[in-house]
């Protein structure tokens, strides 16, 4: 009897740890949307006008931050230009953008930190961590945004941002194939998508305590 309820409260008490993991590795959404709602919110402040959410920029803002995955110094500089041809050869066509509908971008802002960092610790110490940034993100001549998350490794490693602009009218550039949907990017995350981070976040804790979990109940002869 004491046994069965010793298992009991520890049931319960994983339970609730499970719970806990599940929320967090769910990283509040999509981090790359709250992204683009702090450019907004920092441009509405200048009376600025709002930027489109472009997924089309968004993805290939992905693209290009996966090519410099591996470029991040320990002093959180990111050291990598691919070439403006990736963008139509490279970046465009692996999310399945319509490229008769690839427009001008009029921005880009990358950068990279050694740790994860929640929405708006990454808009004050990657994007605008500087008066340069800072100009590119006010710019007058922007239209629309797309922010793309990324980790360098599924599980370690430093993570990547960027955020590219375009000076396009609204909607009608950077539109992703299959109404919508594009190619489905199987880590990290970008702006205009409805999914969650995958690797952009930090989502490996759900499988650690689910990993915890189990050791535990069998330690305890519940197995």
């Amino acid at each position: 009897m004491v046994k069965r309820i010793y298992c009991f409260e520890w049931i319960i008490a994983l339970g609730f740890l499970l719970l806990v993991a599940v929320v967090s590795s769910k990283n509040h959404g999509n981090q790359a949307n709250d992204l683009v709602d702090l450019i907004n919110k920092n441009r509405t402040s200048k009376r600025l006008p709002q930027l489109n959410n472009s997924p089309g920029l968004g993805c290939m803002a992905m693209q290009y931050i996966k090519e410099c995955r591996f470029n991040c110094s320990q002093v959180n500089t990111v050291n990598c230009k691919p070439s403006e041809d990736d963008f139509t050869e490279i970046f465009a066509p692996n999310c399945g953008v319509e490229l008769p509908t690839f427009g001008t971008i009029s921005g880009l802002i990358v950068g990279c930190h050694q740790k994860h960092l929640d929405p708006p610790e990454a808009f004050q110490n990657v994007l605008v961590h500087d008066n340069g940034t800072l100009s590119i993100l006010r710019n007058r001549t922007h239209r629309e945004v797309g922010v793309g998350i990324i980790r360098a490794k599924r599980h370690k490693g430093p993570y990547l941002w960027c955020a590219l602009f375009g000076s396009n009218e609204r909607n009608s550039t950077f539109v992703l194939e299959d109404l919508g949907k594009g190619i489905e990017q199987k880590e990290g995350c970008y702006s205009g998508s409805g999914s969650s981070c995958s690797s952009g976040g930090r989502n490996g804790s759900f499988v650690w305590m689910l990993i915890f979990c189990i050791f535990v109940l069998s330690s305890t002869g519940f197995f």
